[in-house]
């Protein structure tokens, strides 16, 4: 369910804004994205893990928020990232 080291480190490679950069808002929303559909996929075969689609919610709330925020404060770095991500809005 959880993505691992390599992954999160290709992830923080790609979308990063400079080189030392592990923070940003596009890192934290590639990160938790990778996430969500790891867990998307695991309710997928176990539809009744409650405890677990309590955490997808509160992932996704979270990566709402970053979004919203990164929106606010520069919409073409939103619009770069949703496109990147795939993600609809």
């Amino acid at each position: 369910m959880s993505i691992t080291a390599e992954r999160k480190t290709q992830l923080i490679k790609e979308y990063a804004t400079s080189a030392t950069d592990t923070g940003s808002p596009e890192v934290q929303v590639a990160i938790l994205s990778e996430r969500i559909a790891n867990l998307t996929e695991h309710f997928k075969d176990h539809v009744k893990d409650n405890h677990s689609r309590r955490g997808l919610l509160k992932l996704v709330s979270t990566r709402r928020s970053l979004l919203d925020y990164l929106k606010k404060i520069d919409a073409d770095r939103y619009k770069t990232l949703i496109e990147k991500l795939g993600l609809r809005r």
